[in-house]
């Protein structure tokens, strides 16, 4: 639903007009943000400067909504969009959502802003308390690059350079930080605009040759070779030519669901399915393998000992990333230090088209056959309420001809319920466990899938403490009639927090049945589907058998499909799926999981 300003007459030309002006220049279609009276004279612009389009305003009621919002959107195109965050205080509500962004290598432009820096051009108390020497050390250590130009030029190159930084692999946030004494600053003329085309976007480096050749030469000698897919390209091609990869190789593949669909799991050459950690029967692929091929994956080192009881693989290591260059002593989501026999500082998906391409014209070779033991199925109920297996189950089935795209799954989601055919099929996590993304990021990623024409049925699966983090994301999609469903895994439980507790009493010898304490949301029970009816979309409340759940999908999906935000709160049992919880109770160490 686009607002239409009245049209404005004036011709006075305020510093914050050509800002504006760039970011449609840049292409931007939408600007996410939380008002605040620091970037007022922003806002005027985009809204009566250039009539709020291109960029048009995506009001949300909380700034890390805003920033999770972009960040849904951008999961989908792979185009950034900017955010706007008023002074230090929005700046401050929206770290977490940053630090997502950043652990997702999500590109992203930051506009913030703060009172007037002259002094004296302050208004009394609030533009005081909302001014700070230096707002980018509030996210120094999470974002790329982040700039307080001193006037309107400067202010131009530095949202030029931010956008350029920020989408440049590996991508990330960018912070620019307008002072709201230079966007309130009548102008004699526009000043002229960065010549775009004069600044263009960098590429990414081809392999080094002597690395790829080496490459070429240890998967071609190896008896078992391994890929692990981590963060890579959702371009159906780029898709497709992993697929081709591990044909030509005749290897066996890994991927897992922090990131989102990178290769289909119904393919042999991936015989166990994608989970949150590895498990014990899929790790024997690295404990076995010979040649591993590493495509950007998530904490490999960690992965890697997990699998091979603390220590590493005897495989020769071929590890190709760009991520290094985004590592700094802040923020330890560079993880362990991974082995690499081969070290390739390149794009993960041009090594696979430059592996091709070397392996051209040579037969594929054949692969070991491997079988995946098969889980009998859990119980459908356990103590009264649905199992996270049963419901998985439900959903998958049921929402299976409707070509749902699963926009985010929680923790605890069962590896058999992932059925990835397409890159779409799994958008992926937050990057950065924030809780409280998940609505956000649902509604920005269904907004995108709108806006693409596409017939996927969007379908967010939350736990209940992060959809109650994030609740009012919601009303940004009724708002801007965003059709989505979304479906709250409701234990009614911090339940991570509740493993946590049960690894703490078993190591120290204390009851496991104490470990629910301050953590269980009970007592009164939290009515989800109310609050969901209160942000405007259409709620379905307490669903507690696997036939309810059947019954409350059709009703949903019909409605999502007549345009609405649906909502059902499933009732499911403090656990998680059985890999996934046997999988977290062997983590030993605090803070794994």
């Amino acid at each position: 639903m686009t607002e239409r300003p009245v049209p404005s007459n004036n011709p006075t030309v305020f510093g914050s007009d050509p800002m504006a002006l760039l970011l449609r220049q840049l292409g931007y279609r939408y600007i996410a943000l939380t008002p605040g009276a620091s970037f007022r004279g922003l806002h005027d612009s985009l809204v009566n400067y250039l009539g709020n389009e291109k960029p048009e305003l995506l009001l949300c009621i909380h700034e890390e909504s805003a920033v999770a919002l972009a960040h849904g959107w951008t999961r989908v195109t792979n185009l950034p969009m900017p955010v706007a965050l008023h002074s230090n205080v929005g700046l401050m509500h929206a770290t977490m959502a940053i630090f997502n962004a950043w652990c997702d290598r999500i590109p992203m432009v930051i506009l913030g802003a703060q009172g007037p820096l002259d002094a004296m051009a302050r208004r009394p108390w609030v533009d005081w308390i909302h001014t700070s020497t230096d707002l980018g050390a509030l996210v120094r250590g999470y974002t790329k690059w982040d700039n307080q130009p001193g006037s309107v030029p400067a202010a131009l190159e530095a949202i030029t350079r931010a956008h350029q930084i920020a989408t440049t692999q590996p991508a990330g946030p960018t912070y620019v930080c307008l002072d709201a004494g230079l966007q309130e600053l009548p102008l004699d003329e526009l000043p002229p605009q960065p010549p775009l085309a004069r600044h263009a976007l960098p590429t990414s480096a081809d392999p080094d040759p002597a690395a790829l050749a080496a490459a070429v030469r240890a998967l071609e000698a190896a008896e078992r070779p391994l890929i692990m897919i981590g963060r890579v390209s959702s371009s159906r091609a780029d898709w497709d030519r992993r697929i081709r990869l591990a044909e030509a190789l005749g290897a066996h593949v890994l991927t897992d669901i922090k990131t989102g669909a990178s290769f289909p799991t119904a393919h042999p050459a991936q015989p166990f399915a994608p989970t949150l950690y590895v498990t014990p029967e899929a790790g024997g692929l690295i404990r076995d393998a010979d040649a591993i091929l590493v495509l950007d994956w998530i904490d490999p080192a960690g992965t890697m000992r997990q699998a091979c009881l603390g220590k590493f693989p005897k495989a020769k290591v071929i590890l190709c990333s760009l991520d290094q260059y985004s590592h700094n002593g802040w923020s330890m989501d560079y993880q362990a230090l991974p082995p690499a026999d081969i070290n390739l500082l390149a794009s993960p998906d041009r090594m696979v088209e430059r592996l091709l391409q070397a392996l051209d014209g040579r037969a594929d070779r054949p692969r070991r056959t491997l079988t995946a033991s098969v889980q009998t199925p859990g119980p459908e109920m356990i103590d009264g309420r649905m199992s996270v297996e049963a419901m998985a189950r439900t959903i998958v089935e049921t929402l299976a001809p409707e070509k749902p795209s699963y926009i985010r799954l929680p923790l605890g989601w069962p590896g058999a319920s992932c059925r990835f055919d397409d890159p779409l099929d799994y958008i992926g996590f937050d990057g950065g466990g924030g809780i409280g993304s998940g609505p956000g990021m649902a509604a920005g990623a269904a907004m995108a899938l709108r806006d693409m024409g596409s017939d996927r049925l969007p379908v967010a699966v939350l736990g209940d403490g992060d959809f109650l983090m994030g609740v009012t994301a919601l009303w940004t999609a009724v708002h801007y009639k965003v059709p989505m469903l979304v479906l709250v895994a409701n234990n009614r439980s911090f339940f991570n927090d509740e493993l946590h507790q049960e690894r703490m009493a078993r190591l120290r010898g204390r009851p496991i049945e104490n470990r629910s304490i301050g953590l269980r949301m009970e007592d009164p029970p939290i009515d989800l589907a109310m609050l969901a009816r209160g942000q405007g979309a259409y709620g379905i409340g307490d669903v507690m058998t696997v036939a309810d759940l059947g019954r409350a999908l059709t009703e949903a999906v019909a409605r999502v499909r007549a345009g609405e935000v649906v909502v059902i709160d499933v009732s499911v049992a403090p656990e998680y799926a059985r890999a996934t919880s046997n999988a977290m109770l062997r983590q030993a160490a605090p803070g794994t999981g």
